[in-house]
């Protein structure tokens, strides 16, 4: 009936009549279902009522039996128990057809007797849908009469299809009446009486009725001792008689069997059944345990009630829902007093930490908390939940007892000490068996447990496992839900750690190779972590000072691996204690002791400290070692004590701290930087050092550690190098120290052996075992050869990916240089550790290095070069072994077969390198050059003599104290004396197969020379060689290592003395020493030092040969290194072909001031790394450089500038400076004189000629014109060669002495100079220029005098050089004092003033057209000037001449950066050389000027209008430089000048002071006499016309000109 009532909620009365339909007052619960018709169309065609009389009954049943057929035996519900609405539906509309009168009565009246014969259940089905059509029917009111009426009619008539019974049964009471099958109108009223009698009306009862004596019987019978045939069907048949007999009520016989049952809960088998007999209904059951229950709610409620209780759940006799709903307190308040726990846990942790500033309150003794809340055993017996949980698992029902510990939060419940012991006593009845067969021999008379558990056998049968699978059934689930309750049982703790143990080996796992996937084995695997992380180590926080029990549990994770126990320790330290009230006491309590026993540490109590930090480690490790390294990382100062203490550690505690210190890394909220953003924080500095000592002296995993280094790597993250580069130099005594002394490199071009004894600042010792683990750790995850390829990629990422846009440069070069130490430091270390076979085979190939992980050229040889060694040396034993004749083979044969193993083995790798670069790179240089150029290294060059003679010294002073040693050991002197012995043998043999190894390799390089610079044309080897072998060798490498800025020095030296054709040693050494400036720009701090170690070499092999001429005609003379023409031919016959020993010493000096000049550019540039770069390489070449006063002097000045302006702004510039000062100083003594550097040229005589005109001592001179060309692709700007125009190029053809230059001579008379001839008088020459540049005069007499001659061609001369710097400034002294002298003479006479006003007035007014005559005068001179230039070049091209120019080139690289700085620089260096450092345009308006000077004093007879002319010239001159460099000066420029004018102003002062030391100096360089002449000499009319133009001008012009103007043009008047 139900069923088709909810049908018709869904299903409503079908079509209505039309009229109905369309009257106003119809009811609303009338309506059409369309959805009805469509399901009816589904189910059942309606056509078939249209024919019914003639086909659709037929049809009708067919269709029904056809809903049959899907289960027949239900025609309600098909075969997977859903609804079938088919027949229903069916019958329904047939039904509905008769009542709007479209069907006859009889009809379907025949056709239900037909269908109610198909099934038994369809009269049932009918009769409910009839109830549905009474219904629908009932609520018609208005104008459906017909279709109830038919309805009535049907109703009537259906007692022939269905019974009458069920028609009684089913139908309404008032439709029963409708159809009259009711006839009694009192019926209903009847019917009504008769329910309530029933239901409703209480039976009276008298209980006094009742007899006392069968309650007293009832008692006697269930609490005798029953006998063993006693059955519960017995005393059941006794109860009922009593009842019957005594008339007891049954309800308080219940009520007495239960109370009976808890008096004497040992006899359940037989209660339980007689419960379940005397009342099937567990509810009415637990309805008396129920009111039992609220009885006792406000005092104990009786174990005994429980127990009862508990029995019966577990046989089932009740349901847990059922009686756990008269249990108290509530769930909510359990959950409530659960949260204000662990509140006033968190709180009384924060009062711990609290510091108190109130004196009274720290005077009062203040109590420490408990560390552990007590048991409140009152609390625990006021819950009836709880003693329920507990009854349930002393009965061993697990099910019912978990249910109740799922209802509530998570460990409220375990947390009571009885539930967990009594959750223990059924983990132990579980593993018991497994435990003594598998893990642990029980030992002989070892007596069963008297717990009641094991006395119910099907319990024992059900919960005990007999095998390790079974452990999944109950032990391990109730192990999770123990959690750290378990800690009431540690014999329970032991018997499962050692079952997991046991568990673990018989699965053959480790922490490198897990279970097999979708395996039993797997599911154990992971079980066994799980408890680990829920219960045992949590319950390790309750354990005080437990040893052995950590060393139990590390015996289970030591098979784990690292990750897995990463992530246990991760949530045992940060997660599990924050769900305990009690575990968050104990940690706050830790921490407490903790901090107070770190505040005790010191060197004096590290042992006793150290137990108990040990203690504290057995049970808490993770707090222990937070707080440890937070003060680590504060204190850098505890690491030592620290590492000391931690030696009572046990294996679980360091593999903890491994953790704890990842875990410290990787906190995000601290800064890696310091406040400047400039460096690295000393907290990961601090945190670096001790993971290299705690790692290298305790045994600790370092997988986990490597494995970050290397993730931070794959994130483009470099900072955790530090920690990396810390391991390695404390785990393996590899140092990354870029500051070793000289005898540290030295040696560290020897053997392994040299190396360990003198290579490093500390001796290498004790790190074998350290070092072998390191490389197991390596070699275990594979990532050896990973982190060296990642570091090789990340140092390009450092600087355009790591750091922001915004980061300083300091800091991006240092995270660079961190990036390259570390990467050297890993490289070094893999290959000493690692034996070659097996670098071998981890390492990929260079090839593969180069191509696939595009690793640069640098670090790809860097670590694939242990490997052609050990390669070659294979292939040299299997070539001399296949010779039959192999032990007669002569030195000269096993050279050949190891010249043969070379190149077998180079071969491939040659090719290979080809494809790196484009062709026009080889056409310079051959790929054999540039593999063997990385391919070797300082080892295959050079032998160390001095460093093993001096180790083998101290080995052996050692060896004779320790033999002299009065000690009473003596067997142990005579170890340690035989142990340096040994060493001695060892670096004996050493030496020698160095020196074996490195004639090999001389060989090799002896047989290779001729095809590694390939000879294009001329100039290629100029050129393009030195900027291809620049570019792609050199500067790569010299800034690698240090060591490899030896070897490059080296290499070069080789390269040389091995008389390489095609190679230019003066071209390389100068394109390396001519500017340095953008190398050093661009150099990290790092880098910076090992270019300076570089240049320092350099500058040494320089120094060596210009120190004696003896070394230089050896080392230089004759060597195509020297060679200053390159013939297409290669043939050099001439001896002036090569440079002399006094031009190489020229080319020094010019060398040595233009490092000056590059240096002073950086130290005024302002920028940081400018000048701690320079500063850096200056403390590198001080062996070397400066070596000139001079020099000295400038840089001196210019450090100490330095100094002042950073003392506050930047202390580290500071202090490097200050200390290069200190030893600057140090060396003052040391320096030369530039007389003493080189051959400078003397004064010239009054007396003696000028020479004639293309002729010296009878020889004629070839003018020419020489341009250095430029090479191209070079690797950058900075090191190009330099070239300038010169003025005149005098080429001396067949002297074979080395050219000279000559002065112009000064006389007093303007004749005409010589034309031919040999003059006795003329002066020897001194200085000779291979480019016939012009050496211009310096001082203003000589200009006099020379104007006053006829022209003449001075003989070309050196440009750069500083030949003339002295004479310079004993001129301008000259001009100081006769300036002086004339000043004063000028006042004397004011007609003499007057006079000179208007002859300046006059020269003035005709200075504009003198100006435009030079002007085309000059423009003249300058295109024959081009016209002869070309044509020279053009006749030296086609002889297939190259000329070098050393001595006097100037780059034309270098005009941009003069004409930026020149005359702010040039000022100070002005005495360094005679060079103008102007622009290009005024070199030009000098040249000019000069060209004009020259034809007109040839044109004119009279001397005085040439004097004027020129006199003009110069004094516009002067103006328009004045001018534009007042235009031209910025700010900062007129800053340094107006600090020059003071420096200079207080040398002038100190020199006028020191009156004798000025006459000593005079003296000294023999200018008294000159002096003394032009003092007393007469005035020219020129002159005293300029002094009265000098005073025109004013004081402070004047003073201006002396402070400033005189020096500041210094250069101009020298090319003047």
């Amino acid at each position: 009936m139900r069923r088709f009532k909810k049908l018709t909620k869904s299903h409503s009365v079908t079509e209505a009549d039309t009229a109905v339909a369309e009257n106003e007052n119809g009811s609303s619960a009338i309506r059409v279902r369309e959805t009805t018709s469509m399901a009816n169309e589904t189910l059942l065609n309606l056509e078939i009522f249209k024919h019914f009389d003639k086909s659709g009954r037929s049809e009708f049943v067919k269709y029904i039996k056809q809903q049959l057929q899907d289960k027949p035996d239900s025609p309600v519900f098909d075969c997977n128990g859903a609804f079938k609405q088919g027949i229903s539906n069916a019958i329904y509309e047939l039904l509905w057809q008769a009542l709007r009168f479209k069907l006859k009565k009889d009809s379907v009246l025949h056709v239900l007797t037909d269908v109610v014969a198909l099934h038994k259940e369809f009269p049932s089905l009918i009769l409910d849908i009839i109830n549905i059509l009474d219904s629908e029917t009932s609520l018609m009111t208005e104008g459906l009469q017909e279709e109830r009426h038919c309805f009535v009619q049907i109703v009537k008539d259906l007692d022939k299809v269905v019974p009458e019974s069920l028609l009684k049964e089913r139908l309404e009471i008032d439709t029963l009446q409708e159809v009259g099958i009711v006839k009694n109108k009192s019926f209903y009223t009847k019917f009504i009486k008769v329910k309530t009698k029933l239901y409703y009306k209480q039976r009276r009862f008298n209980l006094f009725r009742e007899e006392s004596e069968g309650f007293a019987k009832l008692i006697t019978e269930l609490n005798q001792d029953f006998e063993k045939h006693t059955t519960p069907d017995s005393i059941m048949d006794i109860i009922k008689s009593l009842i019957g007999c005594f008339n007891l009520d049954p309800n308080r016989v219940l009520d007495i069997i239960i109370e009976s049952f808890e008096t004497r809960p040992d006899r359940w088998q037989l209660f339980i059944p007689l419960l379940r007999s005397y009342m099937p209904a567990g509810a009415i059951i637990c309805e008396v345990l129920g009111y039992k229950f609220c009885h006792f709610k406000a005092s104990r409620t009786p174990r005994s009630l429980f127990h009862v209780c508990s029995l019966l759940l577990k046989h089932g006799v009740i349901e847990l829902n059922d009686v756990y709903s008269w249990l108290t307190p509530s769930d909510a308040s359990i959950k409530s007093d659960w949260e204000a726990e662990i509140v006033d846990a968190k709180e009384m942790v924060r009062k711990l930490n609290l510091i108190s500033t109130n004196k009274k309150e720290d005077d009062k003794e203040t109590q420490a908390p408990p560390s552990v809340k007590k048991f409140d055993e009152e609390k625990y017996n006021a819950n009836q939940k709880f003693g329920l949980c507990e009854a349930l698992l002393k009965v061993g029902d697990w099910e019912n007892a978990y249910k109740i510990i799922q209802k509530l939060p998570e460990q409220a419940i375990v947390v009571q000490e009885p539930i967990a012991r009594a959750i223990a006593e059924l983990i132990h009845l579980s593993v018991e068996q497994v435990y003594y067969k598998k893990c642990f021999k029980a030992p002989a008379g070892r007596k069963p447990s008297r717990s009641r558990l094991y006395d119910d056998t099907k319990l024992v049968a059900k919960m005990q496992a007999r095998n390790f699978s079974d452990l999944r059934k109950y032990t391990w689930p109730m192990a999770k839900v123990l959690g750290p309750a378990m800690h009431y049982d540690t014999v329970l703790m032991y018997k499962l750690v050692r079952i997991m143990a046991t568990l673990i080996v018989d699965m053959g796992v480790d922490s490198l190779n897990g279970p097999p996937p979708n395996s039993e084995a797997e599911q154990h695997y992971y079980d066994i972590m799980t408890v680990l992380d829920s219960s045992i180590l949590p319950s390790l926080l309750y354990l005080d000072h437990n040893c052995s029990m950590s060393e139990e549990i590390w015996a289970v994770l030591k098979y784990f691996p690292y990750h897995f126990r990463y992530s246990l320790y991760a949530r045992w330290k940060n997660d599990s204690y924050l769900l305990h009230p009690n575990l968050i006491r104990r940690c706050g309590l830790a921490q407490r002791d903790i901090k107070a026993l770190m505040k005790r540490v010191s060197k004096e109590n590290v042992k006793q400290l150290g137990r108990l930090v040990g203690k504290y480690s057995h049970c808490a490790p993770g707090l222990l070692f937070d707080y440890i390294l937070l003060q680590i990382q504060i204190y850098d100062n505890l690491i030592g004590p620290v590492c000391d203490m931690l030696k009572y550690l046990t294996a679980l505690s360091f593999d903890c701290l491994g953790y704890c210190i990842i875990e410290s890394l990787t906190m995000t909220e601290r800064m890696r930087f310091k406040d400047d953003g400039t460096s690295l924080s000393l907290w990961l500095q601090s945190l670096a050092s001790f993971c290299g000592t705690i790692y290298k002296k305790y045994s600790i995993e370092l997988s986990g550690l490597l494995q970050y280094v290397a993730n931070q790597l794959k994130s483009q993250k470099s900072l955790d190098l530090l920690i990396l580069r810390e391991i390695v130099h404390k785990m393996a005594g590899v140092e990354s120290a870029e500051e070793m002394t000289n005898d540290q490199l030295q040696a560290m071009c020897g053997g392994e052996q040299l190396r360990g004894e003198a290579g490093y600042f500390s001796q290498v010792r004790n790190t074998k075992k350290s070092s072998n683990r390191l490389k197991e750790a390596l070699a275990n995850n594979d990532l050896a050869v990973a982190i060296c390829l990642l570091m090789a990629q990340q140092k390009h990422c450092v600087i355009y990916r790591e750091t922001a846009a915004h980061s300083h440069l300091k800091l991006v070069g240092n995270l660079y240089d961190q990036c390259q130490d570390t990467l050297v430091q890993f490289g070094t270390f893999l290959g000493s550790t690692y034996s070659v076979d097996e670098y071998v085979e981890r390492l990929p190939s260079i090839i593969t290095m180069l191509r696939e992980y595009h690793i640069n050229t640098d670090v790809a040889f860097f670590l694939a070069r242990p490997m052609f060694t050990h390669q070659i040396n294979q292939k040299y034993d299997q070539l001399r072994k296949a010779d039959p004749n192999a032990k007669k083979l002569t030195t000269t044969q096993k050279m050949q077969k190891y010249l043969e193993a070379t190149q077998l083995i180079m071969n491939p790798i040659v090719e290979s390198v080809r494809p790196l670069h484009s062709s026009k790179v080889w056409e310079d240089i051959s790929p054999q050059f540039l593999v063997t150029f990385w391919s070797l290294s300082m080892y295959d060059l050079h032998v160390p003599n001095e460093s093993y003679q001096r180790e083998i010294g101290k080995l052996k002073q050692l060896s004779q104290q320790a033999a002299e040693g009065k000690d009473s050991n003596q067997s142990k002197n005579k170890k340690e004396q035989e142990r340096y012995i040994a060493l001695m043998e060892k670096l004996n043999d050493e030496r020698k197969k160095q020196h074996e190894h490195v004639d090999k390799i001389s060989q090799r390089l002896q047989e290779q020379k001729d095809s590694w610079f390939l000879l294009r044309s001329a100039k290629s080897a100029k050129n393009d060689t030195i900027t291809q072998f620049l570019q792609l060798c050199l500067f790569p490498r010299c800034t690698f290592t240090a060591l490899d800025a030896l070897y490059c020095a080296k290499f070069v030296h080789t390269i040389h003395n091995l008389k390489t054709s095609n190679f230019s040693t003066l071209l390389c050494y100068d394109r390396i020493f001519c500017d340095i400036t953008y190398s050093v720009t661009s150099c990290t701090e790092g880098e910076a030092t090992r270019y300076g170690r570089f240049l320092c070499a350099m500058l040494e092999t320089v120094m060596r040969w210009h120190a004696d001429q003896a070394v230089f005609n050896k080392e230089c003379a004759n060597y195509p290194g020297f060679v200053t023409k390159f013939r297409v031919s290669n043939q050099f016959s001439e001896a002036n072909d090569h440079v002399g020993y006094e031009n190489y010493r020229h080319v020094c000096h010019k060398w040595h001031y233009k490092i000056t000049k590059a240096i002073v550019f950086c130290l005024d540039s302002k920028d940081f790394m400018q000048i701690r770069n320079a500063l850096i390489i200056l403390m590198r070449i001080l062996p070397h450089y400066p070596v000139l006063a001079k020099l000295a002097q400038i840089i001196e000045r210019k450090v100490d500038k330095v100094r002042e302006e950073e003392k506050t702004k930047r202390p580290d510039l500071y202090a490097i400076a200050s200390s290069y000062i200190g030893q600057l100083k140090q060396k003052t003594s040391q320096m030369l004189k530039e007389s003493d550097f080189h051959q400078v040229a003397e004064r010239p005589n009054k007396e003696s000629p000028p020479p004639p005109i293309g002729t010296i001592k009878g020889q004629p001179i070839e003018k020419t014109t020489t341009s250095t060309p430029i090479a191209k692709g070079a690797n950058s700007s900075t090191f190009l060669f330099e070239q300038k125009p010169v003025k005149q190029d005098l080429e001396v053809k067949a002297a074979s002495t080395p050219r000279v230059e000559s002065k112009s001579v000064k006389t007093e008379s303007a004749s005409p100079p010589v034309s031919s001839g040999k003059s006795g008088n003329e002066r020897e020459i001194k200085h000779t220029v291979r480019d016939g540049s012009n050496r211009e005069s310096s001082s203003r007499p000589e200009e006099q005098q020379q104007q006053q001659q006829q022209p003449t061609n001075n003989i070309s001369t050196t440009n750069n050089s500083n030949g003339n710097s002295q004479s310079e400034r004993r001129s301008r002294e000259l001009e100081r004092d006769h300036d002086r002298h004339s000043s004063i003479s000028s006042h004397r006479s004011s007609r003499e003033i007057r006079t000179k006003e208007r002859d300046v007035e006059q020269r003035m007014r005709e200075r504009p057209v003198r100006l435009e005559e030079l002007e085309s005068a000059a423009q003249r001179a300058l295109k024959r000037e081009k016209t002869r230039r070309d044509e020279r070049h053009r006749q030296d091209g086609n002889s297939g001449v190259e000329t070098v120019d050393l001595v006097g080139s100037v780059g034309n690289e270098h005009r941009s950066y003069e004409e930026y700085d020149g005359r702010t620089r040039d000022r100070d260096l002005s005495s360094v050389s005679n060079e103008s450092n102007g622009s290009l345009q005024h070199r030009r308006e000098e040249y000019e000027k000069d060209s004009k000077r020259r034809k007109l004093e040839s044109s004119s007879s009279s001397s005085k209008k040439v004097e004027e002319l020129v006199d003009s010239v110069k004094k516009a001159r002067g103006l328009k430089t004045k001018e534009r460099n007042k235009d031209k000066l910025s700010d900062e420029e007129r800053d340094a000048r107006k600090d020059r004018k003071l420096g200079r102003k207080r040398d002038r002062n100190e020199e006028s002071n020191s009156g004798e030391h000025k006459r000593r100096r005079e003296a000294q360089n023999g200018e008294e006499d000159l002096r003394e002449r032009e003092r007393h000499r007469e005035k020219s009319p020129r002159e005293r016309s300029h002094e009265k133009f000098e005073r025109e001008r004013g004081g402070s012009s004047r003073s201006d000109e002396r402070q400033y103007g005189i020096k500041s043009t210094r250069s101009s008047r020298a090319n003047y």
